[in-house]
């Protein structure tokens, strides 16, 4: 291999570490027909705001690693906390928890014209590696 080669290897793994960053695997079927297990879903990792409607990857209380839910409702309490109700739109009823805006939540799916931004089946790689 000559120095062009390794530069060129070189930058194409940094180009997919950082477009990895904004992007997240679906891990289960709870937001079917909108997007699947295995599908990758583009996200800002910084969103400035949140609204009803959006869909959102937050760290969940109830389970183990993060989840992909459309926010069903935003309420804020007496001490001005604010929270989110969220769901899955494959799910029979809420997220058993409310997700506690901003401290959990990662990021924002990214959409267009309303619909999210869905790279499909991609993400099956991932989830073999992880073993889900």
């Amino acid at each position: 291999m000559n120095l062009k080669e390794i530069a060129t290897y070189i930058v194409i793994i940094l180009i997919g570490i950082v477009v990895a960053q904004h992007m997240n695997v679906v891990v289960s079927g709870s937001m079917e027909p909108v997007m699947y297990r295995g599908d990758i879903v583009v996200v800002d990792q910084n969103p400035s705001s949140v609204q009803v409607g959006d869909i959102v990857v937050y760290k969940a209380t109830w389970v183990n690693e993060d989840v992909i839910h459309r926010v069903k409702e935003i309420y804020k309490t007496s001490d001005g906390s604010t929270y989110l109700i969220t769901k899955g739109d494959n799910n029979p009823v809420a997220d058993p928890y409310p997700v506690q805006y901003p401290d959990q939540v990662v990021s924002k799916v990214v959409s267009i014209n309303g619909q999210p931004l869905i790279i499909p089946k991609i993400g099956y790689i991932t989830l073999w590696i992880r073993g889900l």
